[in-house]
């Protein structure tokens, strides 16, 4: 049976500051599919995100669909489309529970004192406990969350975006700022929970190839503003290609279903 896609982009551009950040963007994700958008800084990609999300509006024409609709409702959209980022880091009360902090997605606001709408039962701790098990973070549900590691957090946020059970979660470039430890077991992290059952549609959003999993498996690539290329990642990720994007001859090493550029000299 066929089903309506996750999200659509349609010939969409949007001008900022008199900059032309987004030009005729066409893209569609289906429900279930996992991508990764790739592309170097100004590229478009935090631009791109905004709009999927609701934040932004095309205002140089096209359309965004989501679930095939294009008009939205705006609480609700915040609940279905989930948006992991470092900058809602900040947000968090340092000294907020970790649990607290999962559980306050359900409601899409920061902390739980929004009155008895805001209210959270026994079910919502229980589903939020299981998602920091998937996240292998279950053992700090007790920690503030401000005593946590750069990728420990991370975690945390993307169980809290599935508080909501969205249908679509983008992950925008988590990794920023972490050790190379950490950063390999927060993708490990990753790679196990693409492999539950009944998971979001992700979206996984850097400029570091080597970040780039084998659960993501379609790849949008994004310069200037435009898309350069998108499709099966393992067809696209090719030296040529990456020249073309970071203007730099780069060879690539393929191993353990990862790709990792490096300079020939």
């Amino acid at each position: 049976m066929n089903t309506v896609p996750a999200l659509e982009f349609y010939q969409v551009s949007h001008v900022m500051d008199g900059r032309q950040v987004l030009d005729d963007i066409n893209w569609i994700i289906e429900q279930g599919q996992h991508w990764a958008i790739l592309g170097p800084n100004g590229a478009g990609k935090t631009t791109l995100l905004k709009m999927a999300c609701g934040y932004l509006w095309a205002n140089r024409g096209g359309v965004v669909l989501r679930k095939g609709k294009a008009l939205v409702n705006l609480p609700e959209l915040r609940k279905s489309i989930g948006w992991v980022t470092s900058a809602l880091v900040r947000e968090i009360p340092v000294c907020e529970q970790t649990l607290k902090t999962v559980v306050s997605g359900k409601f899409a606001q920061i902390g739980l004192t929004g009155g008895p709408s805001a209210t959270p039962d026994s079910d919502d701790y229980d589903r939020a406990e299981h998602y920091l098990a998937e996240m292998g973070c279950q053992s700090l549900r007790h920690q503030a969350f401000g005593t946590l590691s750069q990728g420990e957090q991370q975690k945390v946020l993307i169980a809290r975006a599935r508080m909501t059970r969205p249908y679509l979660v983008f992950l925008d470039e988590p990794c920023t700022g972490m050790d190379p430890g950490a950063r390999e077991n927060f993708l490990t992290s990753i790679s196990k929970l693409g492999e539950q059952e009944q998971v979001p549609a992700l979206v996984y959003v850097t400029h570091h190839v080597e970040e780039i999993l084998p659960l993501f498996s379609k790849l949008l690539i994004l310069k200037g503003g435009r898309v350069l290329i998108q499709g099966g990642t393992d067809e696209l990720l090719q030296p040529q290609l990456l020249e073309d994007l970071y203007q730099t001859p780069l060879h690539l090493l393929h191993k353990a279903g990862r790709y990792w550029p490096y300079i020939n000299e």
